[in-house]
């Protein structure tokens, strides 16, 4: 009772009520927040505050931003979700909402473009990405998704691919740049139940998954070549992945081709079968299959993509007494 009495409390002010509803549609920075809502810092700051500790809004620290969205789950996701079934924002708000994405899609595309050129240089050199996104399908699109997570999103494709099959989606970057992209990307394909985090993939900001609760699929698209340990990533991963959750490895395997580690900072040339199995037995995960995806040419000067999934234990069946 006293948790509701707050959150109808924290609601009831105006400004608080038009916060909620603006991070009910979009996660948003306090910057950005104040410009939408015309108020001053100090202001804006204590309503959020407000909001927080009602529990119905969250708080993320990216680099020197702060940023800000309802709350996805729980009591205050559902009294969120109730309030806005009752209310709607106002045209001055949704207006200004418009002009915030627009602006923050401009330095988004500006960022892409400016690195594009190195981007496309990877591309050409690997199997076609719409055969290694088909394969990643295949997959993890064959049983429902609760919780997703995409370690190391960068432009957030796989998000984009995926979160259409998951209930909550969350991907993680250490790169500021590459998750203005990314939640650029989610808004503008309304993926409201995706978001991304900055994050190190070594320190997962998540609690040890057990029944019912983590995520139940956990991928890294092209991520660990950029590693100096891959194999604590993926122990890492294994700490939030819930009891018969899947996790899916999508990078390269073996090559020669050393430019990579001047040109584009790879630390690894390509990972072996054995390799990877490590570390999926010691993360306690069993190997499923695995798939080899080859350029279409043939090349030797081209790089295989591989495909690993593996899979936690399940949780042990509890005997009903008779």
């Amino acid at each position: 009772m006293e948790s509701l009495v707050t959150m109808l409390r924290a609601a009831g002010d105006p400004t608080r009520l038009r916060l909620l509803l603006l991070l009910r549609q979009a996660e948003l920075a306090v910057s950005e927040l104040i410009e939408i809502v015309g108020q001053s810092q100090p202001r804006v700051s204590r309503h959020l505050k407000l909001l927080c500790e009602a529990g119905l809004i969250e708080r993320f620290k990216e680099g020197s931003w702060v940023f800000y969205r309802a709350c996805d789950q729980g009591r205050g996701a559902a009294f969120g979700a109730a309030i806005a079934a009752q209310a709607e924002a106002g045209d001055g708000d949704a207006k200004r909402l418009t002009q915030v994405r627009q602006a923050r899609a401009a330095v988004a595309a500006a960022f892409f473009k400016a690195n594009a050129a190195e981007w496309e240089r990877i591309r050409a050199l690997h199997a076609p990405e719409k055969d290694v996104e088909a394969a990643i399908l295949r997959r993890l699109g064959a049983a429902p998704i609760e919780n997703l997570l995409d370690a190391g999103t960068g432009t957030g494709r796989m998000l984009e691919l995926l979160a259409p099959l998951a209930t909550r989606a969350v991907g993680l970057d250490i790169s500021p740049e590459m998750l203005a992209i990314a939640r650029d990307r989610l808004a503008q394909r309304s993926l409201n139940h995706a978001q991304v985090r900055l994050a190190d993939t070594y320190r997962l900001p998540f609690p040890t998954a057990a029944a019912g609760q983590g995520f139940d699929t956990v991928l890294f698209h092209q991520v660990l070549h950029y590693l100096d340990d891959p194999g604590a990533a993926v122990l890492e991963a294994a700490r939030v992945l819930r009891p018969g959750g899947r996790l899916l490895i999508a990078d390269f395997a073996p090559h020669t081709l050393e430019f990579l580690r001047e040109d584009f900072a790879h630390r690894r040339l390509g990972f072996p079968d054995r390799e990877v199995h490590g570390w999926f037995a010691a993360a306690g995960l069993k190997t499923q299959e695995s798939e080899s995806i080859a350029p279409q040419d043939g090349s030797k000067e081209k790089l295989t993509v591989k495909i690993w999934l593996a899979a936690a234990k399940a949780a042990p069946h509890t005997k009903v007494a008779a």
